[in-house]
């Protein structure tokens, strides 16, 4: 059987990816579905309009669940704390418009991940060139403090 280039593609990158990588793929997730959540609010269609909503919501929450999971509250000192606390917000503010089907709350998630999403970007860069002064709580230079993904 022939597989889907674009899984396998997906597949190798997940399992060769840092860390860091995976925790930017994941708020690359997030962003895809809140967009296609966002989306949903044009339907004219009622049932594709609460499907649409809901089925990315869900999705968008159950990815921000897995990235305050993966955070490393023993190593990552006070960014790891400010992650937690925005993930929870980030994940009961989704859950309010949800439930109401409202998009202010998915539009201000969906501003701010990305926000977030830019900075880790910029920080994996910095990392990578090799200008990143990256400190934590136990002196680690790598977003491994950070996260235990993997």
């Amino acid at each position: 059987m022939i597989q889907n280039p674009w899984k396998s593609y997906q597949q190798v990158a997940t399992k060769t990816a840092s860390p860091g990588q995976l925790t930017l793929m994941l708020f690359d997730g997030v962003i895809r579905f809140l967009e296609q959540a966002r989306h949903g609010f044009t339907m004219a269609d009622p049932i594709d309009f609460n499907q649409t909503i809901n089925n990315n919501v869900l999705r968008a929450q159950a990815i921000i669940n897995e990235l305050n999971y993966a955070l490393n509250m023993e190593q990552g000192g006070e960014v790891a704390i400010v992650l937690r606390r925005l993930y929870v917000y980030f994940d009961r503010r989704l859950l309010q418009s949800n439930i109401q089907k409202d998009p202010a709350g998915i539009e201000e998630v969906l501003a701010r991940i990305t926000t977030l999403r830019n900075a880790w970007m910029e920080m994996l860069n910095q990392m990578a060139s090799g200008k990143a002064q990256w400190n934590s709580a136990a002196g680690s230079d790598s977003t491994e403090s950070l996260c235990a993904v993997g």
